[in-house]
């Protein structure tokens, strides 16, 4: 879902080296994905806040193009799988093998072990492989044979979902699904936006139009940075607020957790920091919402069709009183 809020946030213009920067990386990723500066904006936002991304999307729109644009632009070490009933949780993690020249057993990294790792369309994976992420997302590290290897940092999980009905496909389970701060959707390209992609790509790979940025290093100097935003209590309040009424709703079987509060205060001090701003205010805040805590609500069965979460959301943001800047 859009939000014009988000997708016309400017960052604004500033002197200093960090704020060229979130221009740039902005401005190379826009190079390669034609017409979805909303969903770039929002995807490093959650990068920023040092969260995973889940992009749920029909094929063909652009999501692994999407992934590879910003693991070009941040200089980071890039992993992809491709899942399917076969892949096991050992792609992911690694396994041990034996070493006959020194007599022991050895780590041989899995998939995981990197910067950025795609897990296209993830849906397709049985759940045992899909589980073997969690640890990764949560904790940073993975277990092997009993010994913990650290994952490298930055690390960032862009994971893809195909939508309901897709043949050969089992969505998330719920437990996996709150592991994501944010759900994102590409959609198609408008005619003049998908015109302007044939254009551009005419001869060439739309990657080559990416330069590097900065590195992970200074990704890593980013999200500290993001981490200092301020955040008053009266707008802590409004998060938890917000979040605390998708437990009380009547349409809602199951409402979102701590860990909401938590993604969405991250992703609005990203927000404030893109804008050039050291302190959150109510419009960091509001665009990213649904976003932000949609998928991680369970409607209860038998609602209209025209009941979503999104909806939901909506209602509760017309009743809960927003701060004043």
């Amino acid at each position: 879902m859009e939000n014009s809020a988000v997708q016309s946030a400017p960052v604004k213009s500033s002197a200093s080296q960090n704020s060229k920067a979130v221009y740039q990386i902005l401005r190379n990723v826009g190079n390669a994905i034609v017409g979805k500066d909303g969903v770039i904006l929002r995807l490093f936002l959650a990068i920023l806040a040092g969260g995973h991304i889940l992009i749920e999307d029909i094929p063909g729109v652009g999501k692994t193009t999407l992934a590879l644009a910003f693991s070009k632009a941040l200089s980071l070490n890039y992993s992809r799988i491709q899942f399917t009933p076969d892949v096991l949780p050992s792609d992911i993690t690694g396994f041990s093998i034996y070493d006959k020249d020194s007599g022991q057993m050895r780590y041989s990294p899995g998939a995981v072990l990197c910067n950025l790792f795609l897990a296209d369309e993830l849906n397709r994976a049985t759940s045992r492989t899909q589980s073997a992420l969690l640890e990764a997302m949560e904790e940073g590290q993975v277990t092997v044979d009993g010994v913990s290897h650290v994952i490298p940092q930055p690390f960032i999980v862009i994971a893809t979902q195909n939508p309901v009905g897709a043949a050969g496909t089992q969505l998330l389970p719920d437990s996996q699904i709150d592991r994501f701060m944010i759900r994102l959707s590409l959609g198609y390209p408008s005619h003049d936006d998908e015109l302007k992609l044939l254009e551009r790509r005419h001869g060439k790979n739309l990657l080559e139009l990416v330069e590097p940025v900065i590195t992970g290093k200074g990704l890593a100097l980013m999200r500290n940075d993001v981490e200092n935003i301020h955040v008053d209590s009266t707008l802590l309040n409004y998060i938890v607020t917000i979040v605390g009424e998708t437990r009380r709703h009547a349409d809602l079987l199951l409402g979102a957790s701590p860990r909401a509060s938590i993604a969405l205060t991250s992703i609005s001090k990203a927000m404030a920091y893109v804008q050039g701003r050291d302190y959150v205010i109510p419009a960091d805040i509001t665009p990213l919402i649904v976003d932000t805590l949609a998928h991680r609500l369970v409607l209860k069965q038998g609602l209209d069709e025209s009941v979503t979460a999104a909806k939901i959301l909506g209602d509760i943001l017309g009743y809960v009183k927003t701060p004043s800047a």
